[in-house]
């Protein structure tokens, strides 16, 4: 049922202008008494007043004890009941709750509103015909082959147990460690058989300095505070207590760069064919984010050549998606529920509020471009959306295509796709 608000204010019927339309409404007070009617024997049904047996409460004393209850939910009948029927005479198309104000309501006679709400825009697009945007040249060197190379060689390297000597620069250190934050603040660290190289680039000073020359079985207490920009959010800026026990002493050892190391990687003949994987696959990689960054400028171009009004209903919906996202990642990051509950959404709000706005005129005009063109979505591509989506899920595709549908997502999957090919679209002609 759609929600409304409700007030007094007085508003005139000939305010209109933009994306904002205000109606006029007056529901026949036949059509209220056969709904008050019909309420008051649902009410008869279950209402409980002393002295009378359930389902025998008179419509007169239904009618005496709960007046406001009958008028309120009377309103909740028939206000959104009338509003979608004048809504659809006039061709309208809310895509806002409205807002109900100057409501008349009374006994045996007509219930009259005012809603006001919002519509989507009427937009012409101009100019997306012109959009250019700059080819990057994509270029991928032999260092960079090489260097991806010897990633993959660190990635199967192997480690031996050196006996009988202690670590040094070049070695690492299997250990097991345990972490306490020295103000007491936050979560202790436990690791087991972590291996920590010693003088590594990656390797925080601390556990190096501490840890050269130490053998197998021995232990070493110290602490370690973590520089403010560390990547793992958690340790930033905190300041801990190690205990760390060395189990034995490794050495690393990567494999020779050759056919063989090519064979062992998969289905390859050589080294050459591997070198010619990488560098086709870094070509797609950054061809690939090449078209992202230029089908971004392209919409900021278009965004920039067509103004509009916005309905601040669908600025509000993004900013809610837009919030929504964001903080599903610093959950999925690490954010504690405590330091969520500190967070200042309306501040937040208001942050994304620009961005939010962009997003919602490029999809309207995107979607208009789509139209102009007659781009149209296949029912073999919402297929292959839908199975993409049950295989993530790891459910049937049947349940999925239920849910989607229930909830109105088809539609929005297939917009979705219309848009993405109206971008195409545009990034193909500006080439």
């Amino acid at each position: 049922m759609l929600s409304f608000y409700l007030y007094t204010q007085h508003v005139s019927p000939t305010e209109a202008s933009g994306v904002k339309r205000e109606i006029e409404i007056e529901v026949p007070a036949d059509e209220v008494t056969r709904e008050t009617e019909s309420l008051i024997q649902k009410y008869q049904k279950t209402a409980r007043l002393p002295g009378f047996r359930r389902g025998h409460v008179p419509a007169s004393i239904i009618r005496q004890r709960f007046s406001e209850d009958l008028k309120s939910d009377v309103v909740e009948a028939l206000v959104p009941r009338y509003f979608r029927r004048e809504a659809d005479r006039l061709g309208l198309k809310p895509v806002s709750q409205p807002r109900v104000s100057d409501l008349h309501v009374h006994d045996n006679e007509p219930l009259r509103f005012r809603a006001s709400f919002e519509v989507m825009p009427e937009i012409k697009v101009e100019g997306y015909r012109e959009l250019r945007a700059e080819k990057t040249e994509i270029n991928v060197t032999d260092e960079e082959v090489e260097q991806t190379l010897n990633g993959l060689r660190e990635q199967h390297a192997t480690y031996s147990t050196i006996d009988g000597r202690a670590l040094q620069d070049g070695d690492f250190a299997q250990a097991s460690l345990d972490g306490q934050p020295k103000d007491g603040q936050g979560k202790p660290v436990h690791m087991d058989e972590v291996l920590v190289e010693i003088g590594g680039k990656n390797t925080m000073p601390e556990f190096s300095e501490n840890l050269r020359g130490v053998t197998a079985g021995e232990e070493r207490t110290f602490g370690v505070t973590y520089p403010e920009d560390s990547s793992d959010r958690r340790l930033a800026g905190k300041a801990f207590t190690y205990t760390v026990k060395v189990q034995s002493v490794k050495q690393k050892t990567v494999p020779e760069l050759n056919d063989q190391f090519a064979k062992e990687l998969g289905e390859f003949a050589d080294l050459a064919e591997v070198r010619k994987r990488i560098r086709e696959g870094m070509e797609a990689e950054r061809t690939q984010i090449a078209e992202r960054e230029a089908k971004e400028k392209l919409v900021e171009q278009l965004v920039r050549r067509n103004e509009f009004e916005v309905p601040e209903a669908l600025v509000e919906r993004q900013i809610d998606s837009r919030l929504d996202r964001g903080l599903r990642s610093l959950v999925a990051q690490g954010l504690r529920a405590e330091d969520l509950k500190k967070m200042d959404l309306k501040r937040l709000r208001s942050d994304q509020r620009d961005h939010a706005l962009h997003d919602v005129k490029a999809s309207l005009l995107l979607e208009k471009i789509a139209q102009e063109e007659k781009i149209e979505v296949s029912e073999e591509e919402i297929s292959r959306e839908v199975e993409a989506l049950a295989a993530q899920s790891k459910q049937t595709v049947e349940a999925v295509r239920a849910r989607l549908t229930e909830d109105g997502a088809l539609d929005r999957i297939r917009a979705r796709l219309r848009n993405d090919k109206a971008l195409d679209l545009l990034y193909r002609q500006s080439a």
